[in-house]
């Protein structure tokens, strides 16, 4: 179905494996024939097999790479769609090789006219980061680019990408500021979020707490005696300086009030914690009702929200107190949300509505989820010990506790009594004689430890209950858990010091049985109790002390909340919720004593203006031809003030586009199809730019303009030198044309019939290309009239794209012999594994006999046997889509000891991936591989360092890699680097007239595509290593094989 010519066959195919990968199932195997579909013209189609490529991308590596030049096409597509798809899946193939590809591509990508493509530009600069995070300082080149722009599609974005790259750096949140508070109610909610949560960080180092205001009224608010005036008005500013809020702290409050009515909880959420770290407290408590409606959300919200009122409330009660019932517990409520709501109604809990509460608590305890009952038993130990007022009434109602069937309730109520009691047992010694009748009862070992202790702790007040207590446990003492067992050592250790009369024997037998228990914590527990209290030779200074030891003053237990430690983290926040510091959590930094400079958010609105002009100008090269002349083309229709020579100009280049388009369509080799893309990307921006210009000219200038490249055109035999000097003075040498810009900006008309004249030489040089002089003369006249209305100032960029503009050139590229002829041979087939036969293959570096797109390569067979071989021939090949291989010509037999050479061809498609195929004999089959380097796939070029400049102008942006390197001392002499380089690649030398800089070119073998290597000294031993071609996969290759070449000594 992939193979079919129908659109609705391939689309209901990619259905079927999206479906396939979504039930888990392994597509793999596919990935050939869905990565064939990627320039479908469907868009449908396109976004399935973007959607199948980012899942297999990382498992397919070497075929994913196969795809990037069709992801590199659609980054330039009309459809804003399709480049921000590619882009997408570009930065989803986790390769290390297509960084440099990738950093390119989200550069471009930052500068798109679609705020959507910059959208997904910020996406990629994470995936990136996390692929490599050396590009930490080019990404945040990117991401301060994109933080000035004014989308709102992009700002939720880019700040996701600071958050992720640079969160430090706020000094490049400061410009921005006020523009993302005054964005952010029209952002989306999922930027919203980020962007809030980045602001309240900022905030926090930028301005001063607002929270200081009555602390600084209370120091200030009367004058001393002995002061002076002038110290009063300094107190007096003091005073006042905690209310003057700055204007932009205000700003953020004010702008982020709208989202509270936010239909996203997250959002809601976020505001509210913003509020919480920012706002005065007396405004605080606006976010109190946004919360509350967040409980009719679903659980998982509830939950959530919950934890971070628990942890408000602990601070602030009245901003909830109003909304007490809503926290009350429902029957349908799970046990997290029923604990969280108990929580908060135990911080809630005041003198005036404590009765109401503990009714309601009173229900809870007879719930029959016991975990709830257990958590409302302690949350009303809580309440008696926080309000004095109830205490007696919460302890006689854990008491009545007691009595209950449920064993659990009845644990949990001995354990909050007996920290109830610590805080006044004087007035309960009828209680604990009550507890003690329990042990009979109660089984839990906790609750039995309890019991035990508090009769410890105070058998004084118990004296006749204490021993007979210690006899029963002194019976089943073997039988209790461990913690029990402790509890019965440390009574009879306390007992022993106040009633030894009576529980002497008692507690030597206790010792004595703790002696040889299983537990090691009870043997050592109950030899130093041994040697703490009873009194022998042994015993130390501290057995003078013992009874201040086991009966000194406890302090009563604190009854805290367990969220009250919580709000060191920042509410929210996942930390928050777990309550430990998660991985990537960001801490809020303490308010500033005194506030930074607040003009460093001052922002020039010319600045910013011109700037986003220049971003805008930037953005508008990508924008397609043919959608630029048809727009030209309803404007010229609609219009009736257009002179007659634009009209003349524009339908001239209808022409020429149409020209154009023919000849890319009808030329067959690679070569040809660059050079009509380059002149049509060229003519695109000619085109645009006189778009601009033709406004400002009037009819006069045109017509003087028009004489002048008539007079030019006339004077058609001009000298091959003088146009060469135009060339390179329009283009190379950089100081003649600033010097060139001035005059120019001080008379526009000069320059720009000087620029035409230089423009009219270029296209007059002679060519040679197979193009008639009828057709030739033709594109002359066509591309004199485009060139006529330029700027007044023009850029070596601008000079580029008119040079661009020539349909016929006089630099000559050709094909070279190679300078270096590798002697390097490479095992194909060791002598054991092809049982005598052995095979070693090297690389000719000349040009193919088989075809034009094949890297001749010669293998050199030898008989190791004392047999002969016979009919050596090659069977199987299995080679990648797309490679071809012409096998040499089977050999009918090999004499042993003999070798013979023979030659082959293969066409690699312009990669370094393997060839496989089977070395036979008559008997026996054999598997080898071929692989090349990348230097291999080159056939080196001769042109002049003019040509090579010009060549390098058009392969520049995502063309170009480059890279410095520290060269060894003894590779810096120019033979040593033409020796290290040609070697390593077959690259043709270029004469260079500096001596710092060193040029070689070639050409791939199997597309023709230019390959340009320049190597710059620097000084300190260093140098920049600069490769420009199409094909950005082998250029980052043959950077990565040079650079050790070059450093290495």
């Amino acid at each position: 179905m992939l193979e079919s010519n129908k659109d609705s066959a391939k689309l209901d195919a990619m259905k079927r494996i999206v479906g396939m990968i979504a039930k888990g199932k392994n597509a793999s195997e596919l990935f050939p024939a869905v990565v064939k579909n990627v320039a479908s013209k469907n868009i449908e189609i396109k976004k399935l097999v973007y959607v199948y490529l980012m899942r297999y991308a990382e498992e397919q590596q070497d075929l994913a790479l196969l795809s990037i030049s069709t992801f590199q096409r659609a980054l330039k597509d009309p459809n804003q769609l399709i480049r921000a798809s590619a882009l997408r899946v570009l930065s989803s193939i986790r390769v290390p090789i297509i960084v440099p590809i990738m950093m390119l591509a989200i550069k471009e990508a930052s500068a798109d006219l679609s705020p959507y493509v910059r959208k997904n530009a910020a996406h990629a600069i994470q995936k990136l980061y996390s692929l490599d995070p050396e590009q930490k300082e080019l990404l945040i080149e990117v991401i301060e680019k994109l933080l000035k722009d004014k989308s709102t599609l992009v700002a939720g974005s880019v700040v996701m990408a600071f958050e992720e790259v640079c969160p430090d750096r706020i000094d490049l949140i400061h410009k921005n500021y006020r523009k993302l508070c005054n964005l952010l109610v029209d952002v989306e909610e999922w930027g919203q979020i980020v962007i809030i949560h980045m602001l309240t960080r900022y905030a926090r180092t930028q301005f001063v707490s607002p929270w200081k205001e009555d602390g600084v009224l209370e120091e200030y608010n009367e004058k001393d005696f002995y002061e002076s005036d002038e110290e009063q008005k300094e107190k007096d500013q003091k005073v006042k300086k905690p209310y003057a809020m700055d204007p932009d702290h205000r700003l953020l409050i004010r702008n982020t009030k709208p989202l509270l009515q936010s239909r996203n909880a997250a959002v809601v959420m976020a505001v509210a914690q913003l509020y919480w770290h920012l706002a005065p407290k007396s405004e605080a408590g606006i976010v109190s009702k946004s919360l509350v409606r967040l409980l009719r959300s679903s659980r998982e919200v509830q939950y959530i929200v919950l934890q971070n009122i628990a942890t408000m409330s602990i601070q602030r009660k009245g901003m909830f107190e109003p909304y007490l019932k809503s926290f009350y517990v429902r029957s349908t409520d799970p046990t997290m949300i029923k604990t969280s709501k108990l929580e908060i109604l135990t911080n809630l809990a005041n003198e005036a509505n404590i009765s109401t509460l503990l009714r309601e608590f009173q229900t809870y305890v007879k719930s029959q989820d016991k975990q709830f009952a257990a958590a409302t038993i302690q949350a009303i130990g809580r309440c008696a010990t926080n309000i004095s007022e109830v205490t007696d009434t919460c302890l006689n109602g854990l008491v009545c506790l007691l009595s209950n069937r449920d064993e659990i309730v009845v644990a949990e109520s001995v354990v909050v009594i007996k920290k109830l009691l610590q805080t006044q047992p004087a007035h309960h010694g009828e209680i604990i004689k009550h507890m003690a009748k329990l042990l009979d009862t109660i089984t839990v070992p906790v609750a039995r430890a309890s019991i035990l202790w508090l009769i410890g702790e105070y058998c004084e007040r118990v004296p006749k209950i204490a021993p007979d207590v210690l006899r029963k446990m002194a019976k089943n003492f073997t039988n209790e858990d461990e913690l029990v067992k402790l509890q019965i050592v440390n009574l009879g250790a306390k007992l022993y010091l106040t009633n030894s009369k009576q529980t002497k024997l008692l507690t030597q037998y206790i010792l004595n049985l703790g002696k040889y228990d299983q537990s090691y914590d009870i043997r050592d527990r109950t030899r130093f109790i041994r040697q703490l209290i009873v009194p022998n030779e042994k015993s130390g200074a501290l057995s003078k002390y013992a009874k201040k030891i086991f009966l000194a003053q406890k302090p009563a237990p604190l009854l805290e909340s367990p969220f009250k430690d919580r709000d060191r983290f920042q509410l929210g926040t996942l930390s928050h919720t777990l309550n430990t510091k998660a991985t990537g959590y960001l801490e809020l930094s303490n308010w500033p004593e005194v506030a930074p400079d607040p003009s460093v958010r001052n922002v020039e609105v010319i600045e910013l203006g011109k700037e986003w002009s220049v971003n805008v100008g930037k953005a508008k090269k990508e924008k397609p031809t043919e959608k630029f002349y048809s727009d030209s083309e309803e404007e010229e229709s609609a219009s009736t003030t257009d002179s007659e020579s634009e009209s003349t100009s524009e339908s001239g280049k209808d022409k020429n586009g149409k020209e154009e388009g023919s000849s890319m369509e009808n030329s067959e080799s690679s070569s040809s199809e660059e050079l009509s893309d380059s002149a049509s990307e060229s003519k695109e921006g000619t085109a645009k730019k006189k778009f601009k210009t033709s406004e400002e000219s009037d009819s006069d200038d045109t017509e003087k303009k028009t004489e002048m490249i008539s007079k030019k055109r006339r004077s058609s035999s001009s000298s091959d030198s003088e146009s060469s000097s135009t060339e390179e003075s329009s283009t190379d040498s950089g100081s003649e044309s600033d010097s060139k810009s001035e005059a120019e900006s001080r008379n526009p008309k000069n320059a720009i019939a000087k620029r035409k004249e230089m423009a009219v030489q270029e296209k007059k040089v002679p060519t040679k290309q197979d193009v008639s002089l009828l057709d030739l003369d033709d594109f002359g006249s066509v591309s004199s009239t485009v060139a006529i209305p330029t700027p007044a100032i023009l850029s070596p960029s601008l000079v580029a794209d008119l040079e661009g503009l020539s349909l016929s050139t006089s630099s000559v590229i050709n094909v070279s012999s190679p300078i270096f002829l590798p002697m390097k041979t490479h095992e194909l087939l060791h002598r054991m594994s092809g049982k005598g036969l052995a095979a070693h293959y090297h690389f000719s570096r000349q040009p193919c006999i088989y075809g034009d797109q094949m890297v001749s390569v010669q293998v050199t067979i030898m008989n190791t046997t004392d047999q002969k071989l016979e009919n050596i021939h090659i069977e199987e090949r299995k080679l990648p889509a797309g490679m071809k291989m012409h096998m040499f010509n089977p050999i009918e037999f090999l004499e042993p000891g003999e070798s013979i050479t023979v030659s082959m061809g293969i066409d690699f498609c312009d990669s370094t991936q393997t060839a496989s195929f089977q070395l036979c004999t008559k008997e026996d089959h054999f598997n080898v591989n071929i692989q090349p380097s990348v230097g291999e796939l080159l056939l080196p070029v001769t042109m002049s360092e003019k040509d090579f400049m010009t060549e390098q102008g058009k392969l520049t942006g995502m063309n170009e890699t480059s890279a410095t390197i520290t060269v060894a001392p003894k590779n810096s002499t120019r033979l040593m680097i033409l020796e290290k380089v040609i070697k390593a690649a077959n690259l043709g030398v270029v004469p260079s007239g500096q001596d710092n800089m060193h040029r070689f070119a070639a050409k791939t073998v199997h597309s023709g595509s230019l390959m340009l290597v320049t190597v710059e000294l620097k000084e300190g031993s260093t140098a920049q290593l600069i490769i420009n071609t199409e094909k950005m996969v082998i250029g980052s290759i043959l950077l990565r094989e040079l650079k050790p070449v070059l450093s290495q000594g």
